[in-house]
């Protein structure tokens, strides 16, 4: 069966652009935010993604997959880490409006879907700590998104 998301997060495959897990998990943070087409292998949803056309989208046969696979889901757990650590060493997203806040909507979803709510709910918990540490500056819409997305 062809489940290229599952063998990318396995660290087998390789994304769309011919990169392996441990390539974008090893993006410095100033590549994490310039490249735009990472995030949707490292965190798949069922819906098609809006900001780049053409991402992987995410089945119900290979979500189960996901689930059933320890090694997927520690290179999911792997990339949830590397996006906690980076959202916590960085400041630019932390304003009203930034695509970031898109992120971590996605985030959020495809960690409650594929690793449970406990893990959802922490890195959740841990971007809200940084928004209120630096003022409660993000718009409450995405806010919102991000409760929603925690279901």
């Amino acid at each position: 069966m062809d489940e290229p998301i599952r063998d990318f997060l396995r660290g087998e495959g390789r994304d769309g652009r011919g990169r392996r897990l441990a390539e974008v998990l090893a993006f410095d943070d100033a590549r994490l935010e310039a490249v735009h087409d990472f995030i949707q292998w490292l965190f798949p949803l069922p819906d098609p993604s809006q900001a780049v056309p053409g991402s992987p989208v995410l089945g119900a046969a290979e979500a189960a997959s996901i689930r059933a696979d320890p090694r997927a889901r520690e290179g999911l757990r792997a990339a949830l880490a590397r996006m906690a650590r980076f959202y916590a060493a960085t400041d630019h997203w932390l304003v009203r409006h930034d695509h970031n806040h898109r992120r971590i909507t996605r985030i959020i979803a495809a960690a409650r879907d594929l690793l449970g709510r406990e893990a959802a709910a922490a890195f959740h918990a841990a971007v809200l700590a940084r928004d209120r540490e630096a003022g409660g500056v993000i718009d409450p819409v995405s806010l919102g998104y991000w409760e929603r997305a925690l279901g």
